[in-house]
């Protein structure tokens, strides 16, 4: 996988050191999907139904991309094609190998445990990190641990606090949106996007209105209201975090319960995490045929 991945990066030209391969095969391709979104050069491997166009429709046209598709890589009919999304939807490919995703503008810097470390050296930032508010930092860190962020997944960080929590998990490597409705709060994440060099996505207006045309979350993250919860909570794949006061927390676990999930929670600092999990994941859902775009944030200085 790697080899042939070496090898598409090489005839493409470009260096290899900074991208990350993943594969589509075999049911992974909102995974592969999802580090595209979250990395700036991704080497996808691509298989039956899980090709360029396929990939294309993943993230087109939420996620601007340039692909460059590389087939019968060292073989008589090599070809190497650079094309946008739009235009891999309506190409014919003949049994492509491997599809580079690359982000045309370099808006964000690739995480530096691509380059050999082994991920950020504490799973939460201080407590003055942030212009956003953000709960304290041994919050954030219990939240991450149930969250589990990862290459691959993809995060919603939703409510009155949004946006550090999607920094934290974009970190992690994972791809993540943060919903914010009001200006000055996006704001404030494009600040915290170039102050730690990662890629957030926002999505602009409230919940529920503003949640069915995003791509599926694995997992959520809420600081808000029982009405947050349930109207978040059943998109959620795998898992939710909900941040509350302790008088509000039987209502966010009810709402987290009645989504089909198992729910706990902790009192840590005057704040309540209520933890919640699936006792088998949601089956990947068709991505929506409609999508609104989303404000792209990453690597700005």
């Amino acid at each position: 996988m790697i080899a042939l991945a070496a090898r598409a990066l090489d005839r493409a030209g470009l260096p290899a050191a900074d991208a990350l391969v993943v594969s589509a095969r075999d049911g992974a391709l909102r995974r592969a999907a999802n580090a595209c979104r979250a990395h700036r050069k991704v080497a996808v491997l691509t298989g039956p139904g899980a090709g360029p166009a396929e990939l294309a429709r993943e993230l087109f046209p939420q996620t601007p991309r340039t692909f460059v598709v590389c087939e019968d890589l060292d073989g008589p009919a090599e070809r190497i094609e650079r094309v946008r999304p739009a235009e891999a939807t309506t190409r014919p490919w003949n049994d492509p190998q491997v599809v580079l995703v690359l982000d045309p503008f370099g808006r964000f810097d690739a995480p530096t445990w691509l380059a050999g470390a082994h991920g950020p050296s504490a799973w939460a930032l201080p407590a003055d990190a942030f212009a956003r508010p953000a709960a304290p930092p041994e919050v954030r860190a219990l939240a991450l641990a149930r969250l589990g962020p990862r290459v691959g997944d993809l995060v919603w960080d939703v409510g009155a606090d949004a946006g550090p929590m999607a920094v934290e998990c974009a970190r992690l490597g994972a791809a993540a949106v943060a919903v914010a409705a009001d200006r000055a709060a996006r704001d404030a994440i494009r600040a915290d996007v170039a102050a730690h060099r990662v890629k957030v996505a926002v999505a602009r207006g409230a919940p529920p209105a503003v949640l069915a045309p995003l791509p599926e979350p694995d997992a959520v993250y809420l600081t808000g209201t029982p009405d947050l919860a349930a109207h978040c909570a059943p998109h959620a794949l795998r898992a939710a975090v909900a941040i509350t006061t302790p008088d509000g927390t039987e209502a966010v676990r009810d709402a987290l319960a009645a989504a089909g999930f198992t729910t706990g929670s902790v009192v840590l600092g005057g704040l309540t995490l209520v933890h919640a999990t699936r006792d088998t994941a949601l089956p990947e859902r068709p991505a929506p045929t409609t999508r609104r775009p989303v404000e792209t944030l990453g690597g700005l200085r």
